[in-house]
């Protein structure tokens, strides 16, 4: 294969702090290549300077062979570079042809007016081209997520990138769209298109790439083929330890009381769950397992007053939850699955977003106690290793790691008797990954009651006394941790 990318020698620094230390990337043609490394480490830099969204402070970066200075997204571009990011950047109100093509529209002869049958020829043959067949004529909003990745790629294609960045692609995606995606990433592999693949599903890395890149505290340390590494070696590198970060489960004490802490009770929520019913305990933590659209985001959200029942009752300690004002009245607390959209602020600090919900806490007479708030963060960085300089630092520029450990904290600051987690590690390495864990057991051992949702079943496994399966809606088996032997069970009871 020949070089599509060298980024040799590449130094970077934010306010003094080195971020970049000499570090190297090479990239082949036609190949996808892991980028992995923990919160902090770089590659989210790395690749920024490489789309033209930071300035290097020194080091060379040649594509195809030839020296270039990249200097904003648009010499990106002009380039063949393209970065697809996590967040997407389409227009819901806008066709798919439309998105393909906003900024590069053809017009009407003689007019001002787009021509939009041009743009839709154009994107009906460019979808056709990486295999797939998306109405170019729908509207974004009305398409699945799966879909609305495919449609990037398109975008990007459309502007002729020969090196795609893809930034946890997979984030949001059910496993047919994984499936999907991972088809049409073969495909423009073997169109000699090369990709940057950055995910913190480990297993993603062995399935779908080639060579695999390590970072670690601003250095590459190690550069290889997926087939030269195994799983364990992989996290050792990320870590920078000779252990591998622990998700073995572990039977744990669980309270002798016969109150419940949740009650749901034949809950049917229109369109979506249809008579379930369970209770939760003390120092339990229940997991819910099943696939996209079983119904376990809308069960979670329910119990947290964010979705109205059509019929049933939930119960937290006794008390009936209409509405969210009740749920945190009777002690429960929520991290969302999507935190930059419903579980922070990401343009108000980290002092700002623990204050959130415990305002009558971090208050007096309508007036923050801003010494009290400022202690009270300072305590909260150190107890979940949250990476932040100052406490005033405004949370989109803090990794995803540390945006969910804040998501988090300030609930656990409300000391919540019920913690409800919807895809609680969603998109944060191992590192992270495995604090998360310690915290979310830790609630448990002290006392309160955990429902959680995940997709990884490595993680339910890792975590949960006990497993309800749902399948289209309906509770369809409970299982207790202690019978479950493997994933390949798990996956099996989810399945049937």
């Amino acid at each position: 294969m020949t070089i599509a990318l060298s980024m040799r020698g590449i130094n970077k620094a934010f306010n003094k702090v080195q971020v970049l230390k000499n570090t190297n990337f090479i990239l082949k043609s036609g190949e996808c290549h892991a980028l992995m490394g923990g919160n902090g480490a770089g590659k989210s830099t790395l690749m920024k300077i490489l789309d033209g969204v930071y300035s290097l402070d020194s080091g060379d970066i040649e594509i195809n062979g030839q020296p270039v200075n990249i200097n904003n997204p648009k010499d990106a571009e002009h380039h063949g570079v393209s970065m697809i990011f996590q967040e997407f950047s389409l227009i819901p109100t806008l066709t798919v042809a439309q998105n393909i093509f906003l900024g590069n529209e053809t017009l009407k002869a003689s007019s001002f007016l787009i021509n939009d049958g041009n743009l839709k020829s154009r994107a009906k043959a460019i979808l056709k081209e990486i295999g797939t067949s998306i109405d170019p004529e729908a509207y974004v909003s009305e398409i699945s997520v799966g879909a609305r990745q495919i449609v990037e790629i398109a975008k990007a294609i459309s502007k002729n990138a020969k090196i795609l960045i893809m930034d946890e692609p997979t984030a949001s995606l059910s496993e047919d769209e994984v499936t999907q995606l991972f088809k049409l990433m073969a495909r423009l592999k073997d169109k000699g298109i090369s990709i940057v693949y950055i995910s913190h599903r480990m297993s993603e890395i062995f399935r779908i790439c080639d060579r695999v890149t390590v970072m670690r505290d601003g250095n590459d340390v190690l550069s290889c083929d997926t087939k030269q590494i195994d799983m364990k070696r992989l996290i050792s590198e990320m870590l920078g330890t000779n252990t591998q970060a622990s998700m073995t489960w572990r039977k744990r004490q669980i309270q002798d009381k016969k109150e419940a802490i949740l009650e749901v009770d034949d809950l049917t929520l229109q369109g979506s769950v249809q008579g379930v019913s369970f209770k939760l305990y003390p120092g339990q933590i229940f997991g819910l397992a099943g696939l996209t659209g079983s119904g376990r985001t809308e069960i979670v959200e329910a119990v947290f007053g964010l979705r109205k029942a059509t019929s049933g009752t939930i119960l937290i300690n006794g008390q009936k939850i209409r509405n969210i004002s009740d749920a945190i009245n009777a002690g429960a607390g929520f991290v969302p699955e999507d935190r930059r959209v419903s579980g922070l602020t990401v343009d108000h600090s980290y002092m700002e977003n623990l204050l959130t919900p415990n305002l009558k806490k971090f208050s007096s007479f309508g007036i923050i106690r801003t010494l009290f708030s400022k202690t009270r963060s300072l305590q909260a960085k150190k107890h979940f290793g949250i990476k932040v300089s100052h406490t005033d630092t405004l949370v989109r520029f803090l990794s995803g790691g540390n945006q969910q450990k804040i998501v988090l904290a300030k609930w656990l600051e409300r000391q919540p008797e019920l913690l409800i987690l919807d895809e609680p590690t969603i998109g944060v390495d191992i590192g992270s990954k495995s604090e998360l864990i310690a915290h979310i057991r830790a609630v448990a051992d002290a006392g309160s009651a955990v429902l959680m949702v995940s997709s990884e079943l490595e993680e339910l496994l890792g975590t949960c006394d006990k497993l309800l399966v749902l399948s289209s809606g309906k509770l369809k088996n409970e299982i207790s941790r202690i019978d479950i032997a493997s994933e390949e069970e798990l996956h099996h009871a989810i399945q049937q």
